[in-house]
């Protein structure tokens, strides 16, 4: 197969730029595409899953604002607050809504068979930097194994942290209702999870939630770290944080920030000098990830489309992906397109006429059910494509125009391979050729001048995530 995707010519004034036509210029305005046998692809993209696209519409953003709605009814979810017996059961505090969370898998698993695994991560942490004594932290999860042998061992996954914070990070009294910050995006996990196990994939997805992250990143640390030591392979992880889409008169309800790192967290110096040699400070596996995502917005055409930002995350900030970025795994994060800082963070209370405080009431729930599918639509691509291949490579053992990649054989289902390239300055993947079964193909493109990776593809289209070549002599 050859695809080229035809970038517009035409330019506007700064001024009147929107997030649409910056999505509109990344190679989304005309696709031609050639699939298979000669078969012409409708849209320019490989055909949708039917399994995946019906699933899509059971998210529900009645069921998305009830979570929110419950979560924001325990008080203040801040991790230093109230875990005895006393406080959950009077439905106050974080231990409280641990154990709602806890039990909303266990229904979601009863309702599908006990196909879910529902878990628990419990360690404690301080004191420390926003933790002045000693606390229990608590991790609840659930995870829907794979159906194959092989593939389950592959992970795909999504997060959002169930804490919450007011103005002060000590304070475990007042309120801190936290409904985009970030019960929105335990909501899409919650909501992924009660979606995608009603289906069976090859590869297991792990729906996840976290607390500490406003006390620093504490829950998805501990979970990230126990995941490298334990040797799980994870190919992705979604966090989603504020996805709420506040309604503000300047927020873009038609978009979802992307964020991705462009160098490796992880990387070592041997590393960062081949990614500097090679110009590969854009193509990380999380960045790699986040074009990912960008495709499966098109492919299933989800009303919220993806905007690439290519940064770890907003200006000198962080979130919980990173944690994941620093053990080396594929992790993106989701935010809205414009956060209004007086309704994150915010004690709740009216001051000259502002209200602040983040309150349900600023949360659109159809927008964030947009950004859950956009969610599920890529744990589900992954969980059913085969692995990426390993151990790709370029041959650099003579001066050559051409190129000659080569790659060890997925041994899940892939049926074939792909090759894609893009010139080096541009943010997503341009052409693509089938290569069949092979593991080794030449083409006739110059090295020097593109990036280049290779995908896994199975008889249904389903594509792995990309890997981009090692030179090898």
């Amino acid at each position: 197969m050859l695809l080229t995707l035809l970038h517009p010519k035409k330019t506007a004034p700064a001024s009147s730029i929107t997030p649409r036509m910056l999505l509109a210029g990344i190679g989304t305005v005309l696709i031609s595409s050639v699939w298979g046998q000669g078969q012409s692809v409708p849209g320019g993209h490989l055909p949708a899953d039917p399994k995946i696209a019906a699933a899509l519409k059971d998210v529900s953003a009645e069921q998305i604002r009830g979570s929110i709605e419950k979560l924001v009814s325990f008080g203040t979810r801040l991790t230093l607050s109230a875990q005895d017996p006393a406080s959950i059961a009077a439905g106050h505090g974080i231990g409280a809504a641990r154990i709602w969370i806890q039990s909303e898998f266990e229904r979601y698993s009863k309702d599908c068979g006990g196909c879910l695994e529902v878990k628990t991560d419990t360690f404690s942490e301080g004191p420390a930097d926003r933790i002045p004594q000693p606390i229990q932290i608590t991790n609840v999860y659930a995870l829907l194994k794979g159906t194959d042998p092989e593939s389950a061992k592959r992970i795909v996954l999504v997060t959002g942290h169930y804490d919450s914070r007011n103005r002060d990070t000590l304070d475990t009294e007042g309120d801190a209702p936290g409904a985009n910050d970030d019960a929105s995006g335990t909501a899409v996990s919650l909501e992924c999870a009660r979606v995608l196990s009603k289906l069976k994939f090859p590869a297991t997805i792990i729906f996840l939630t976290v607390a500490g992250e406003e006390q620093g990143l504490n829950g998805s640390q501990h979970f990230a770290k126990m995941a490298k030591a334990q040797g799980w392979d994870i190919e992705a992880a979604l966090n989603n944080d504020i996805v709420g889409g506040n309604k503000s008169p300047e927020q873009d309800f038609g978009v979802v920030r992307v964020f991705s790192e462009g160098v490796v967290a992880a990387a070592d110096d041997k590393q960062l000098r081949q990614i500097r040699g090679l110009g590969g400070e854009s193509d990380s596996n999380s960045r790699e990830l986040a074009r990912y995502i960008a495709d499966v917005g098109r492919t299933y055409q989800t009303e919220v489309k993806p905007l690439l930002i290519f940064r770890l995350d907003r200006y000198l900030r962080r979130g919980d992906h990173y944690s994941f970025n620093q053990q080396g795994f594929a992790a993106v994060r989701f935010t809205e397109y414009r956060e209004d800082f007086n309704h994150q963070h915010q004690n709740v209370h009216i001051e000259n006429g502002v209200e602040y405080g983040d309150l349900p009431k600023f949360v659109n729930f159809e927008y964030v059910a947009n950004v859950a599918r956009i969610n599920a639509a890529t744990l589900a691509s992954l969980a059913s494509a085969p692995g990426p291949p390993p151990k790709v490579r370029l041959d650099t053992g003579k001066l050559d125009n051409d190129t000659t990649l080569e790659w060890d054989p997925v041994v899940t289902a892939a049926t074939g391979y792909e090759v894609v390239w893009r010139a080096t300055s541009s943010p997503e993947w341009e052409h693509a050729q089938d290569a069949g079964k092979t593991t080794r193909t030449n083409l006739k493109v110059s090295k020097d001048n593109v990036i280049f990776a290779v995908r896994a593809v199975d008889n249904e289209g389903h594509r792995s995530l990309p890997v981009v070549p090692a030179p090898e002599r």
